[in-house]
């Protein structure tokens, strides 16, 4: 199985945003994490702010935030609303006309790739986006976003 780069760079957007919450971060400071061009970026934060993923903050000082707690949100929810169709072969299309595979009505290996799909989503039902950034300062160090050190209190 291979994802789709909408949902790899999905699956990063949320992690990225996961990491600096509360934070806002800028379209511009998550192109250079990643090395992602920023028009990408850009299809990619419309559509999960429209899934309710992320906030978004159009113009000037604009940036995005998490829409929702990181511990409630599973990777297999976020697998599924950003990968097409999300089908393992012609046969699972569902668009008439679609599959023109002679062997569908009596396929085993039809069965076997739908239970091998549904092991992966349950597999990935088992993570939420806070358990993924669980490591969160190494998170943050990799990708240039490491939060500088706090202030020294004055002497009293």
């Amino acid at each position: 199985m291979h994802l789709s780069t909408f949902t790899d760079y999905s699956l990063r957007v949320l992690i990225y945003a996961a990491a600096r919450s509360p934070r806002q971060v800028s379209l511009t400071e998550l192109a250079e994490a990643y090395g992602i061009s920023r028009n990408h970026l850009i299809q990619v934060v419309r559509k999960l702010g429209h899934l309710g993923y992320l906030e978004n903050t159009r113009g000037r000082g604009g940036g995005i935030r998490l829409g929702k707690d990181p511990a409630t949100v599973r990777i297999s929810e976020i697998v599924q609303a950003t990968e097409p169709g999300f089908v393992m072969a012609e046969c699972f299309q569902k668009k008439r006309g679609a599959n023109r595979c002679r062997l569908t009505p009596i396929c085993v290996l039809r069965g076997a790739l739908a239970d091998a799909t549904q092991a992966f989503l349950d597999t990935l039902d088992q993570y939420t986006l806070a358990d993924i950034v669980v490591n969160r300062p190494q998170v943050l160090a990799l990708l240039g976003g490491a939060d500088p050190p706090p202030a020294e209190q004055p002497a009293a």
